[in-house]
């Protein structure tokens, strides 16, 4: 029988008795917090780990654990550059990564920014929109043809799906205000939409897609948060749950909150977690549009898991970025 996982449940937990020698993952976002732990699990299990950052000598200090354990483990560990923010450089990094030719078992879209201050990529997306989602969109596209047959794609989302649905009709908030956690809210159903869409289109061959809740950690990607912030958004929390008749909330450490990601990509059935979201290391229930908004329940919304607002997605993000992906 299958052991049950949780939410304290961490990765060498969901790893135990697991050995991924001969898989190769690529993992975005390897310069700290749960981009780093994630790397750490799967390199100290035999896997070779390719890693990406914006800042090279930012992750070789970051990762020298990784590295470490991957020799004791008998992994492998390597960096390469990439800036979401940049589709020159994500079309680059693609552009090696293919000439190399090594294949992949698992890819994990880790990478990301919370809640930054109005702002635009280097392509003129909004920042996070265009970081959390196009970014990750032209790069998977581009290497698609490395991840073999029976291959996963672990898109890292976020239960901040909730804040926001996304909006086709105006994604760079040039008639909306900003709202720092609706562009999060709107960037993140995104991550959860693509992982549908792809999911639809690569499932034949095996290749199935999913996007996971990490839980609330504290790591860099707070760093964009004013003072008290985060403080106060516990504070929110607990009141939540102390009306839904809950535990007060308790933060996930690192390697708690990497967890998930390893399980979908690894340790769960693939056509358990294809096309869905998970979070806690189980598959989430759908919950209706109109349920309030709330960070202690679980659940994903219905409008992020809808093939047909999925496909309107992919056809909106192929017109931005000005590339078609079959």
């Amino acid at each position: 029988m299958a052991e049950i996982f949780g939410a304290t449940s961490t990765t060498e937990d969901v790893l135990s008795g697991v050995s991924l020698k001969g898989k190769r993952v690529l993992v975005t976002g390897v310069s700290a917090g749960l981009g780093v732990e994630t790397a750490r699990a799967l390199a100290a299990h035999g896997a070779h780990v390719v890693g990406t950052a914006r800042d090279l000598e930012k992750a070789q200090h970051a990762t020298g654990q990784v590295r470490t354990d991957a020799e004791s483990g008998g992994g492998a560990f390597e960096l390469t550059v990439l800036d979401l923010a940049d589709l020159a450089s994500v079309r680059a990094c693609a552009d090696r990564l293919n000439a190399a030719g090594a294949p992949f078992d698992l890819v994990i879209a880790n990478a990301g920014v919370m809640a930054t201050p109005f702002g635009h990529t280097k392509d003129g997306f909004e920042t996070q929109f265009g970081t959390n989602h196009l970014g990750h969109f032209v790069l998977i596209n581009r290497i698609a043809g490395l991840m073999r047959d029976g291959a996963r794609l672990v898109n890292v989302s976020s239960a901040g799906h909730r804040f926001a649905d996304v909006d086709l009709d105006d994604p760079n908030f040039e008639h909306t205000p900003y709202e720092p956690f609706v562009a999060y809210g709107r960037s993140k159903t995104a991550n959860i939409l693509f992982a549908v869409a792809f999911d639809a289109r690569h499932r034949a061959r095996g290749v199935r897609a999913t996007a996971v809740h990490p839980g609330v950690i504290m790591t860099e990607l707070v760093r964009h948060m004013p003072p008290g912030g985060i403080e106060a958004m516990v504070e929110q929390i607990n009141a939540q749950a102390a009306a839904e008749g809950q535990p007060p909330f308790q933060l996930k450490t690192i390697p708690q909150g990497a967890a998930t990601s390893v399980w979908a990509g690894v340790v769960a059935a693939a056509d358990a977690v294809g096309a869905h979201y998970c979070e806690d290391c189980h598959v989430s229930a759908v919950v209706p549009n109109d349920q309030p908004i709330s960070l202690v329940s679980e659940g994903v919304r219905a409008y992020a898991l809808d093939p047909t607002h999925a496909e309107a997605l992919w056809a909106k993000s192929e017109e931005m970025v000005g590339e078609r992906f079959a």
